[in-house]
């Protein structure tokens, strides 16, 4: 009996160890969980480029947008949070490759106007390096001004137990050509609960940059909607929010315009023009047309003639059968006329998503 007893009494004290580490453990994450401020002003910094002076009206501007996946996702890779395997970047080379590759291509589709998503400043999943600085680097002198929105700040998350995503914290980046005057960081609404932990703390950043003539400013607006979440309505809200807040620069006078990665099938049928078939993704539904304010139209990078997708479902290496849409897109009021709009085809070779691009006049009127 003896013998028994004392076997008995070591697996007690192992799982009650256990169940202390993961009380400890949940109470960190809870812990350190924190939101950042609403209505924080960035810094804007100089990339070295030549000051141009400010857009002006009847000319034709060229603006992109590219979530870089924190520099991770080269086309044979996978993700575990999309059903795949992996949870970091395969090495430091990997990650300078691959947002090295991204800013070559943002270099060769040459727009006046960049918008970036996920990108890592310190992070275990991309080694914890500073992809700011390594876009800083490559993009020095080709824009007059930048901002980074932070909109990642996560605990360590032990997850996968054999190589846990940990802790990372990244953002978005904003990039003109023209001299930005100031930028503001706007907290989105975001799930309650758990989901909360696993998502971004989504935001978008807003930046001024004053017109050449008629003291009006073109309105920049960089975003990153959620996508991890159980209730599909978050969205909605923040495209609510978003809408409001554009429609109020533009009753003003303004030029508005909001890129980025919206985690909604913004041409509503994705699956069938590009053949594919997938869950039904909460991420990947369309936008109810109704849900768009009149003054404002949503721009769904499209070629008919030659249709790409931007982002793949990185549930698997990246081919034919792979699940496709189109998330990335822009928003624009109505003194926005757009000449083209259209998917840049990598591959998605240094990346998910494909960058899009959008050819732009604002109108004198």
């Amino acid at each position: 009996m003896k013998k028994i007893k004392l076997p008995l009494k070591i697996l007690l004290g192992v799982l009650a160890l256990l169940m202390l580490v993961i009380l400890g453990y949940v109470v960190y994450v809870f812990a350190a969980y924190y939101r950042v401020e609403d209505n924080q002003v960035l810094p804007v910094v100089s990339m070295n480029g030549a000051d141009h002076g400010g857009p002006a009206s009847g000319e034709l501007y060229r603006i992109a947008s590219y979530n870089i996946g924190f520099g991770a996702y080269s086309n044979d890779y996978s993700f575990f949070m999309d059903g795949g395997k992996e949870s970091r970047a395969r090495s430091p080379e990997a990650v300078n490759e691959n947002v090295s590759g991204a800013m070559e291509t943002v270099s060769a589709i040459a727009p006046q106007f960049l918008l970036l998503q996920e990108v890592d400043v310190d992070g275990t999943r991309s080694y914890h390096i500073n992809e700011l600085d390594l876009i800083d680097g490559k993009a020095s002198g080709l824009f007059h001004s930048r901002t980074f929105a932070q909109n990642y700040d996560s605990p360590y998350l032990f997850w996968p137990l054999l190589e846990p995503h940990g802790a990372n914290r990244a953002g978005q980046v904003t990039c003109s050509a023209f001299p930005i005057a100031s930028a503001l960081r706007r907290q989105l609404p975001i799930e309650n609960g758990f989901m909360k932990l696993v998502d971004c703390d989504r935001c978008y950043s807003v930046q001024r940059v004053p017109m050449a003539e008629g003291g009006r400013e073109l309105v920049l607006y960089n975003l990153h909607l959620s996508a991890y979440t159980s209730d599909g309505a978050i969205a909605e809200e923040q495209l609510e929010m978003l809408f409001a807040d554009m429609l109020s620069e533009f009753e003003k006078g303004n030029y508005t315009i909001a890129g980025g990665d919206f985690n909604k099938d913004l041409l509503g049928n994705s699956s069938e023009i590009f053949g594919v078939s997938g869950p039904a993704y909460t991420w990947a539904q369309p936008i109810p047309a109704s849900l768009v304010p009149e003054g404002l139209t949503i721009i769904a990078p499209f070629d008919e003639e030659n249709p790409a997708a931007s982002c793949r479902n990185a549930d698997r290496p990246y081919g034919p059968d792979n699940y496709r849409v189109t998330v990335d897109g822009f928003i624009v009021s109505d003194n926005v006329e757009v000449r083209r709009a259209r998917v840049w085809e990598t591959g998605f070779r240094w990346s998910d998503h494909n960058p899009v691009y959008m050819d732009f006049v604002l109108q004198s009127r």
